[in-house]
């Protein structure tokens, strides 16, 4: 009776009314269905705590009004219009809905003489225009032509979203399961918050504890779709989410994007090969309890909020070479503000078994689409230069490959090592070949991003090091340097 429309509004309510009754196709919907979504909202939607939510999405209508209460008939009037256009005996135009293609209904929204039939506004859709607004609207008719069934689902769309920070956090996938996944997910906590809110009396939900990129991001790791096997080729899927109010006071809108190579690396992360080690990884990035001097026996247990690997996903690929560094590196970023951050304490010294090639290689290929032959380049330097590290003790050059800030540097500290390693009569560490395709793009020119191709060597050095003990019997060599100048390249 319902399908997808690609409009995230009409989607996520279609998704809603999906999980509402249980289902996981809109096609499998019927009119009983439809009839008792349509029950719950007229029911719902004129008490409390679901009143107050709704002013963030539908302010001014007849569900928000002040003046609707002093007449239940105006009220009950603006639910049927709203609610029941999908039913056959509503009559139509020719005019096409502008989300679904099909007849709009020939049902007067708008409170003022002179409308329009079937043109709905923005107290019956969010960020819309209102009813004095005519600029932008062909022949100046305000409003747009809406259909019953595409208005209901917009109706339910509050209820499958997250309310965080005073906006609604709305889902919407390429892949239809994750829309209906996440809106299950929001439409269950809103009506057990419905439940408790109402059996307290109150008249405010309370808003998830998560930030809301934390939310999406620990919202989306439940899907059934994140825990399946994959193949190479499989097809992604992105998702783009929606932070916005309605409200008259503040209209807003921001847009984020999760596109395919995130969800896919994340995806590749829940298997078995990397599982433990990525969430030994995300445990260590939860915020931690600030320092405080004294505490009440009446305080309560520190809740994080916010997990800052999962915020920072979403400024991928711009910063992935500061999320390399963090994160699988483990240098600490020293500049962060906050007291609850727990970057601030990352140390290689303390942390160095949390470092996992196999993770950051996956993270090459995934995000940032290096091609193999460079990252096995990469590889086989860092084994090679463990090796030396190891075979020769020699801390001086782990601590100056670490620490260098200049490319020079960097190259004169690689041949001091390879020619005192040529004098024992040993073949050369590093030869040109490779070394041309991990450092510069050419006739000794730097590489852009020699910097990330440093760390990304260090990151299997300290790994292999680690593993043949090397680096807990000389932890000292390990400088505690933060991330201050890391994004300066020379």
């Amino acid at each position: 009776m319902l399908k997808y429309t690609g409009h995230p509004l009409v989607d996520v309510g279609i998704a809603t009314i999906v999980a509402f009754v249980g289902k996981r196709d809109p096609t499998d919907l019927t009119e009983e269905d439809i009839e008792t979504v349509a029950d719950y909202i007229a029911r719902e939607y004129i008490r409390q705590p679901l009143q107050s939510f709704l002013t963030v999405a539908f302010p001014n209508s007849g569900f928000t009004q002040p003046a609707f209460e002093k007449t239940p008939e105006r009220r009950l009037d603006y639910a049927e219009r709203v609610l029941r256009g999908y039913r056959a005996e509503v009559p139509r135009l020719e005019e096409t809905c502008v989300f679904t293609g099909e007849p709009a209904i020939a049902i007067a929204f708008g409170d003022k003489q002179g409308l329009p039939l079937g043109r709905a506004f923005r107290q019956h859709i969010p960020l819309t225009l209102g009813e004095d607004t005519i600029n932008f609207h062909p022949y100046g008719d305000a409003g747009l032509p809406v259909s019953g069934k595409a208005l209901l689902a917009i109706q339910a769309f509050p209820l499958g979203c997250a309310k965080c920070g005073g906006r609604l956090l709305a889902v919407h996938s390429d892949n239809e399961e994750l829309t209906l996944h996440f809106a299950k997910a929001f439409l269950v906590e809103n009506r057990k918050s419905v439940q408790l809110a109402q059996a307290a009396g109150s008249t405010k939900m309370p808003e998830p504890h998560f930030s809301h990129r934390t939310l999406l991001i620990d919202t989306l790791l439940q899907a059934d779709e994140m825990q399946t096997e994959y193949s190479e080729d499989e097809k992604l899927f992105s998702l783009t989410i929606y932070h916005l109010s309605n409200s008259g006071q503040g209209p807003a809108l921001d847009i984020y994007q999760l596109p395919f190579e995130i969800s896919g690396f994340l995806r590749e992360m829940q298997q078995a090969q990397y599982r433990l080690e990525w969430q030994a990884i995300v445990r260590r990035a939860w915020e931690v309890p600030p320092e405080t001097k004294r505490k009440s026996k009446k305080d309560e247990p520190f809740k994080p909020s916010r997990n800052w690997l999962y915020e920072d996903l979403f400024d991928l690929p711009d910063n992935a070479a500061r999320f390399i560094r963090t994160y699988f590196l483990r240098v600490a970023m020293r500049y962060a503000r906050d007291k609850t951050d727990p970057r601030v304490d990352y140390s290689l010294r303390d942390e160095a078994n949390l470092v996992s090639w196999k993770i950051t290689a996956r993270f090459l290929r995934r995000i940032m689409h290096m091609d193999k032959e460079r990252i096995e380049s990469i590889r086989n330097m860092g084994d090679q230069l463990a090796d030396y590290v190891a075979s020769q003790n020699d801390r001086r050059f782990f601590r100056d490959f670490y620490v260098v800030q200049r490319y020079e540097q960097l190259r004169t500290a690689l041949v001091k090592a390879n020619l005192a390693h040529v004098r024992r009569g040993n073949a050369p560490i590093v030869t040109l070949d490779p070394y041309i395709e991990v450092f510069e793009e050419g006739d000794e020119v730097a590489r852009h991003d020699w910097r990330l191709a440093r760390d990304l060597v260090l990151i299997r050095m300290v790994e292999r090091l680690y593993e043949r003990g090397w680096l807990g019997n000389n932890v000292d060599a390990l400088p505690e340097e933060s991330d201050d100048n890391s994004d300066t390249e020379a």
